[in-house]
């Protein structure tokens, strides 16, 4: 990851629309999942939602990532300690490679099992693995599996920075919020 920063407070609006952007995407699909597991008699709709929901998650992460690398980063609050900067930096990894790999996991279970990936109408991605059933079932696990990660990595990260917001105010969620912050 890209380590520059500047004396602005803000990251750049553009880093700021993809990231509410893809936590909305990423609690819809998280919902969707949830109920897909939850209630058989909606699946197959609830998974024409999500195929294409993943793929644009898939998508956007690329974009976001490309995004982050090429913008300068607001400095993180004075009150963070060298560990809290580190868990903040590792915890961005986990959720950037998981935003990217469970998308993946999905297009390649499905592939492996042979079922259409459609995406809207008669459009439709190319499998990128061969039939298997064993590696479906494997896949189908571990889809299951980074899915109980990302919901958790995402409750930790929202976790963290509410107590930053709410005790230890030191304008954290400023640096993301989707408003103008004034400067401290």
């Amino acid at each position: 990851m890209n380590a520059r920063t500047t004396n602005r407070q803000q990251f750049t609006g553009s880093m700021r629309l993809l990231h509410w952007l893809m936590a909305a995407l990423v609690l819809a699909m998280l919902g969707i999942g949830i109920a897909m597991v939850a209630s058989l008699g909606d699946y197959h709709r609830l998974v024409s939602i999500h195929r294409p929901l993943g793929i644009l998650i898939l998508i956007l992460v690329v974009i976001r990532f490309v995004n982050r690398c090429l913008s300068s980063l607001p400095p993180f609050p004075a009150t963070m300690s060298p560990q809290e900067r580190f868990a903040a930096h590792a915890s961005e990894v986990l959720l950037y490679t998981l935003l990217l790999v469970e998308p993946l996991v999905g297009w390649g279970m499905l592939s492996a099992a042979r079922y259409p990936i459609v995406l809207f109408g008669s459009l439709h991605l190319f499998p990128i693995l061969p039939h298997s059933v064993t590696l479906y079932a494997v896949l189908r696990r571990t889809h299951t599996f980074l899915a109980y990660l990302l919901f958790l990595a995402f409750v930790a990260h929202f976790g963290a920075v509410l107590f930053h917001t709410l005790f230890v105010r030191d304008g954290m969620l400023s640096r993301m919020a989707p408003w103008r912050a004034r400067a401290r």
